[in-house]
């Protein structure tokens, strides 16, 4: 079993809370616009890191990060990438990737919009996850984060975090 959290959108900052709450995780996913090499180089020290590059990321984190991951955790295929959309509403460069090589029975994962969304894709077979934000820049008025557990190709335990904004 692996305890997995996810986070997307820090924008350069990371609020200390996010490490308590992470703290029984044994890998932290972030879905993008991580903003700074600081913000890398923290997540790194503290737990293994998988990522991918959002459209505020400058060279040397498009350097680190790629545009698309595909990979597995526990056999669930996981497809992440940052400007992705949603069931329904895929950007057409997603909409490709996906028709090529869903992640079906797993999970595709974006961030960029800010806005934590959680539904199923019926159609390609798929839970969709977007975390919302968790840094100071943008209109969002919560943080958000989730945290959840893979065992034998199943999600489990997937939990909601609010982080209020100070």
């Amino acid at each position: 079993m692996r305890r997995i959290g996810l986070l997307s959108d820090t924008h350069s900052f990371l609020d200390e809370r996010i490490f308590s709450y992470f703290e029984e995780c044994d890998e932290i996913w972030h879905a993008g616009d991580f903003g700074s090499m600081e913000v890398i180089d923290r997540l790194r020290a503290f737990k293994p890191l998988r990522g991918v590059y959002g459209n505020i990321d400058h060279r040397l984190i498009q350097a680190e990060m790629p545009l698309n991951l595909f990979f597995h955790c526990e056999n669930l295929p996981v497809f992440m990438t940052h400007i992705g959309g949603y069931p329904g509403k895929y950007t057409p460069r997603v909409k490709a990737l996906l028709s090529e090589r869903p992640p079906v029975n797993g999970l595709f994962i974006s961030g960029h919009s800010h806005i934590l969304k959680i539904m199923p894709d019926p159609q390609l077979g798929f839970l969709h996850i977007n975390p919302g934000a968790c840094g100071n820049e943008g209109w969002h008025k919560v943080k958000t984060l989730v945290r959840f557990s893979v065992q034998e190709s199943q999600l489990k335990d997937l939990e909601i975090i609010e982080l209020a904004r100070h």
